[in-house]
This record gives C-alpha cells, sequence and structure tokens, in this order.
C-alpha cells in the first residue's frame, strides 16, 4: 500500500466521501464520523436502517478517549484487546453526531488490528466503522466480492488482500455483556469474569 493511496482515501474522507478500507476481520466502509452528511452517504450506500447504530475507528486508546468517557474499567479493555477484532460501547461526547449511535448513549469504538486501517486512521479520525457491504449480503473479504453498489459510491477503495472472516466482536464492559460474538469472544468473557470477580 504505498503512502500515495493512503494520502488519497484520507483526502477524500476529509472532503466528506465514502472510502472502502480493509480491516482484519472485514472491509469496511469509511467516512468521516464526525459529519453528519458523511455518515448519511453511509447509510445510503449500506442501504441500512437509521434505527442501528455506526461504530468509530481511531487509532489507538488516546484518541478514543477524545470522542468517548470512558471509565477505568473500560480503559483496562482497551489496553488488554486493541488493536484488535473487537468493537468496545462507550458513553459518547458531544461532539459525536445522534446520527451515527441512532441516537443511543453509547458509540462502538474501533481499533482495528490492520496496518493499511491504522495508516489511515493516523492521516484521517475518527473514520466510520461498518462493514464495506449492502446491508443484508456477505461481507467483503476481498476487494473482488465488493457489491456493486458500495464500489460505486466509495471514491477511493484501498485494497489490503484478504481480509479475516467474520465482524468484530461487540462489548459492554459496564454491564459485562458480549453484544454479538466474533474474534476473541471466549478471551473477553474471561476477562470480564475476572472483572466482575474481583
Amino acid at each position: 500500500m504505498t503512502e500515495e493511496s493512503i494520502a488519497a482515501a484520507a483526502n477524500a474522507i476529509r472532503d466528506g466521501n465514502l472510502v472502502v478500507y480493509p480491516t482484519e476481520t472485514v472491509y469496511g466502509l469509511g467516512a468521516d464520523a464526525l459529519n453528519e452528511e458523511a455518515v448519511e452517504r453511509v447509510f445510503e450506500a449500506k442501504g441500512r436502517s437509521r434505527d442501528k447504530p455506526i461504530s468509530l475507528a481511531v487509532p489507538d486508546a488516546d484518541a478514543a478517549l477524545e470522542y468517548v468517557r470512558a471509565t477505568d474499567r473500560e480503559r483496562r479493555f482497551m489496553r488488554e484487546f486493541l488493536p484488535g477484532p473487537v468493537t468496545l460501547l462507550c458513553e459518547k461526547r458531544e461532539e459525536v453526531p445522534d446520527i451515527l449511535t441512532a441516537g443511543r448513549e453509547r458509540v462502538g469504538i474501533r481499533i482495528p488490528d490492520h496496518p493499511v486501517a491504522l495508516d489511515l486512521l493516523s492521516e484521517f479520525a475518527p473514520v466510520t466503522a461498518t462493514s464495506a457491504n449492502v446491508s443484508g449480503r456477505p461481507s467483503a473479504t476481498r476487494v473482488a466480492d465488493l457489491d456493486e453498489e458500495i464500489r460505486d459510491a466509495a471514491e477511493v477503495v484501498l485494497d489490503g488482500g484478504e481480509t479475516g472472516s467474520t465482524g468484530s466482536t461487540v462489548v459492554n464492559v459496564e454491564t459485562g455483556e458480549i453484544v454479538r460474538e466474533g474474534p476473541n469472544a471466549d478471551e473477553i468473557r474471561d476477562w470480564l469474569d475476572a472483572e466482575s470477580a474481583e
């Protein structure tokens, strides 16, 4: 992946456009997560219901704390599991638009463990973190698998080769709940059990 293509993707996001980028799970559809119009474009491209929230991706835990109010337990979780194939639900700060969270108080935080994603996020963040597919269709693990509608909607497609196979594990650390099972779910469950035992 060239610096030029990363820069082109970051500039596209900066301009309010959509990009496709690889993560360690599946390909993601990226837009400026704080730009309501750009987030609306993500919903439109995916044909996604507006009552389903979209997560945001950042390059590291310090960056995440600019957009969420994380408890001590959530910070410990970040240090343990991020970057990685995990989405952590945290209380959002005011600058995170309601359209992203479908009006909910929590937003999903994603720090992808993929060099291309992290390079992009070091150039621009936060970026929407949602699978680059039309809702209801399979997630893409290769650029060749992308839905035509997604390819047409994206200004830039970053090809990082084949990715993992399943979406991230979604977890609410404060309630101790795994909302969606994915990679590392067993380790996360063990960690949550150990935390609640203390």
